[in-house]
Parts: C-alpha cells; structure tokens; sequence
C-alpha cells in the first residue's frame, strides 16, 4: 500500500445540524473497516494524540442493536469522561450507524466506507438534535480532532498490513 501522499480531511457543516467529515484514507477498505470494529485497533488511533487524553477503558459489541462504551482521562484537567451508545445498523464493508447517548444533544454518526483501489474513502455524517447542538460542539472544540484522527487512522494501515 502506498503511503507517500498525504490525503487532507475536509471538516464542513452542511445545513443547521449537520458536520459532514471527509478523507481518503490511504489503506484497502478490509483494513480500513477492521480498524473500525476491532476494539484494540480502535483504540490506538480513535482520540488525537495531541488531547493529553487516555482511554481507561472500551467496549465494542459492534453488530445492528449493540452497543458501546468508551472511558476516558483527561490527563490536565483530571476529568474522566463516558462516551456510550448504540449501533443504530451495521453494514460489513460498507457503514456504521451509532448514536451518542450520554448527552440529550449527541449527534447519530454514519461512518460510510467506500473502496477507491487501494484507498478508501471514509465520509462521517454527524447529525446534531439541533442547530444550537451543533454550534456547542463547534465552539467547545469537540470536532476539530477529525484531522488528526483519520492521519492516525491512515499511521495504523500499514503495520495491520504487514
């Protein structure tokens, strides 16, 4: 698999309650999915490095209907955060459905994996309850790690290949 181009992430807000996230991620969609749904893979790639932010612990049934659990440390503040939900639809090669249950303003996220050769194209639908939903979740920061994730993503594929 070729690594030597750089792909860039576009991060843009489509309509009042919905930020639409695109790359195309250098790495074959098998790959490419399995770091998504393998637990251990997702755990070394999904929080951007540059938080201060360590996963405490990490639950995956990732099928239609199961559901997740992600604990967090947030090592300046000291705050430990939860993130849970569940898996809306799951569609092998091809979508993730989830919501974002610890919050009456999470959005729902579709993952959309499309195969592009030996790339794939990774499109991240956020759908916020509401206009001003969205707006927090701009202002607070909460979205601008997409970047840094998908190029940990992209770090990843090669070592999985090998």
């Amino acid at each position: 698999m070729d690594t030597s181009e750089t792909n860039e992430t576009h991060v843009e807000r489509q309509g009042a309650r919905e930020l639409v996230v695109t790359r195309l991620v250098n790495g074959p969609l098998p790959l490419v999915f399995k770091a998504w749904t393998t637990p251990e893979l997702f755990r070394r790639w999904w929080i951007p490095a540059s938080f201060g932010i360590t996963i405490l612990g990490f639950e995956m049934d990732i099928r239609t209907g199961g559901s997740y659990r992600l604990e967090m440390h947030h090592q300046a503040s000291g705050q430990t955060m939860t993130f849970f939900g569940t898996y809306q639809e799951v569609v092998p090669l091809e979508r993730i459905v989830w919501t974002n249950d610890e919050s009456e303003t999470g959005p729902v996220t579709t993952a959309s994996f499309e195969a592009r050769g030996d790339q794939t194209l990774v499109t991240v639908r956020d759908l916020y309850p509401s206009e001003a939903a969205l707006d927090e979740a701009i202002a607070s920061g909460s979205t601008g790690g997409w970047s840094e994730q998908l190029a940990q993503l992209e770090e990843l594929l090669p070592a999985m290949a090998g």
